[in-house]
C-alpha cells in the first residue's frame, strides 16, 4: 500500500486474480465507496470534502488501473462486472457502506445496490445513466471528438472542474498520454453500455432498498434531467436535488454544494 497527500493506494486482485483494481482511500469515519464515471478516476475536491467525514474508497474501473489495461478482457458482460465489485468489497472488508456514483459509476452503484441490497447503507446517484427513454435519448459521448466532450459534460467547459477532469498539458508526451488514458477509460466502461446504456437496470431497480438521493445538474447535456424523475419513479422513496450552475458533472463544477448534499444524506444518524 502506498500513500500520496494522505490518499492511500492499494491494488486488489479479484476475479480469480485475473482483474487487478487499484483503490484510492482517504479519510476517517463510516465507509463510503465512490464509483467513478466513464472518464476515469480523478481524486478531486469533492472526494476530499467527503473524506473529512467518511473513509472514502474510490476503486478504479477494471482495465483503467495503471499496468493492468488488458484485465478488462476477462469480463464478458455487465453481470461479470457487478460480481467483480462484490468481490472487491469483500476483499476490502466492506460489508455495507454508503454507495456514491457519478454517471456510469452511478449506474454501477445502483446495480450493486439492486443485486446485493445489504451492501448499500445508503445510495447517492449523481446524474446516473442506466435507463432509457426514446423521447429523451442519452447522448452518446463516445461519438464526440475531444474538443466536444468538455462542452457536453460541463455547463462551463472553462471551469476549474473541467480543467481537473481534462487538464491541459503543455508537454506533448503528457498530452498524448492523457488522451490515450481518456480514450481507454471510455472504451473500458463503454464495453458495458454500448450502444445505449439500457442493459436491464429497469428490471432490477425495484430491488434497491437503500435510502436514495438523486443529484442532477440542471444543465445536463448528456443525460436530460427528466431522467431524475424516471429514477425516482422506480426507486421507492428516492428524492431529487437539482444543482444549478452545473451540467453532467455537478460534483466537479459545484464540489462543495454536492459534497454537502451527499454528506447530509448518507451520514448515519
Amino acid at each position: 500500500m502506498s500513500s500520496l497527500n494522505g490518499t492511500q493506494s492499494r491494488t486488489v486482485p479479484v476475479w480469480q486474480d485475473r482483474v487487478r483494481m487499484r483503490v484510492l482511500s482517504k479519510g476517517r469515519g463510516p465507509a463510503l465507496v465512490f464509483f467513478h464515471g466513464p472518464w476515469g478516476l480523478h481524486w478531486d475536491p469533492f472526494l476530499d470534502a467527503l473524506a473529512q467525514h467518511f473513509t472514502v474508497h474510490a476503486p478504479e474501473h477494471p482495465g483503467t488501473s495503471p499496468g493492468a489495461p488488458d484485465d478488462i478482457y476477462h469480463l464478458d458482460g455487465l453481470w461479470d462486472l457487478i460480481l467483480c465489485y462484490d468481490e472487491l468489497l469483500d476483499a476490502m472488508g466492506v460489508e455495507s457502506a454508503a454507495l456514491v456514483g457519478h454517471s456510469f459509476g452511478a449506474m454501477m452503484a445502483c446495480e450493486v445496490a439492486a443485486a446485493y441490497p445489504r451492501r448499500a447503507r445508503s445510495l447517492a446517484l449523481i446524474d446516473p445513466i442506466g435507463l432509457w427513454r426514446d423521447d429523451a435519448p442519452v447522448r452518446n459521448w463516445m461519438m464526440l471528438n475531444p474538443q466536444e466532450i468538455a462542452a457536453a459534460i460541463f455547463r462551463d467547459p472553462a471551469s476549474a472542474g473541467a480543467a481537473h477532469l481534462f487538464p491541459r498539458h503543455e508537454d506533448e508526451e503528457a498530452r498524448v498520454t492523457a488522451q490515450v488514458g481518456l480514450t481507454w477509460a471510455m472504451g473500458a466502461t463503454g464495453k458495458f453500455i454500448w450502444p445505449i446504456p439500457d442493459k436491464g437496470l429497469k428490471k432490477r431497480i425495484h430491488r434497491v432498498k437503500a435510502p436514495t438521493l438523486l443529484i442532477w445538474g440542471a444543465d445536463d447535456r448528456l443525460v436530460p434531467p427528466i431522467y431524475a424523475e424516471e429514477f425516482r419513479r422506480q426507486i421507492a422513496g428516492a428524492r431529487i436535488e437539482t444543482v444549478n450552475g452545473a451540467g453532467h458533472a455537478p460534483h466537479l463544477e459545484q464540489p462543495g454544494a454536492v459534497a454537502g448534499l451527499v454528506r447530509d444524506f448518507v451520514r448515519p444518524a
